[in-house]
């Protein structure tokens, strides 16, 4: 983990996918940058002794639900007064060549990745316009530009949260939002069974995959003051795999 230097001091972020992994890191750097951190997941046991290991505030909830989402987002602003920063991490895979993927494992990827992205930022902004502020970043995939074998539903879900973050990018500028991604490449969960020689394709130059505070350091620089002028931008994390 690199060092922390930004101060997120009086805002509240909110993680969604964080029990582990990625979004785990990602709320682990806000938190000791300051801020005050929601951490949203759907396996509820896991977020609770995630989040306090964290120290945030963990909320089980199902993104693809608005119920669900709208619960989260009132609550943030119950606790805190307001919401400033959103990062939309939460996924899951349901692998299958195309002529054997069902409906639901259609539906369900694209619900949880593209649905929980959109569903999340439409509860955020009513909240960042009162503000005139605002920090989306979402999680895409360079599947989602070059697709991948057996990842149909995935790839397109990504392909829509990239053209998603560039249209909310252009709908929200107005009121001091900015909408950003990252296309990450790290050791995760989800990569721990890929074999290594089918690894050593994914790595690029730097030939290793990142540890997941790598992608953090990103995401933290996005929300930052210092990136107030960055906006509609797709973000390869991903040491030079997707060149």
């Amino acid at each position: 983990m690199g060092n922390i230097t930004y101060d997120f001091t009086g805002k509240s972020v909110i993680v969604t996918g964080a029990a582990r992994g990625i979004g785990q890191a990602i709320a682990r750097h806000f938190v000791e940058a300051q801020a005050t951190v929601f951490m949203v997941d759907f396996d509820k046991d896991e977020l609770a002794k995630s989040a306090a290991d964290v120290g945030a505030i963990g909320i089980p909830a199902d993104v693809s639900d608005t119920d669900n989402v709208e619960h989260v987002i009132s609550t943030v602003v119950a606790e805190t007064g307001r919401v400033d920063i959103v990062v939309n991490n939460a996924g899951i895979l349901r692998d299958k060549v195309l002529w054997k993927l069902t409906d639901d494992d259609w539906n369900q990827v694209l619900q949880v990745h593209a649905g929980g992205t959109f569903r999340f930022t439409r509860a955020a902004v009513p909240h960042f316009r009162k503000q005139e502020f605002g920090r989306i970043i979402n999680i895409t995939s360079y599947t989602g530009l070059r697709g991948n074998r057996g990842q149909a539903n995935y790839a397109t879900a990504k392909a829509g949260i990239i053209g998603f973050t560039k249209t909310a990018a252009k709908e929200l500028a107005a009121f001091g939002v900015t909408v950003n991604a990252i296309s990450p490449n790290a050791a995760t969960r989800m990569t721990a069974t890929i074999p290594d020689e089918k690894l050593s394709e994914l790595t690029g130059p730097i030939a290793r995959l990142a540890d997941p505070s790598e992608m953090a350091d990103a995401i933290c620089f996005l929300a930052s003051e210092e990136a107030a002028y960055i906006t509609g931008v797709v973000l390869p994390v991903d040491g030079g795999v997707s060149m």
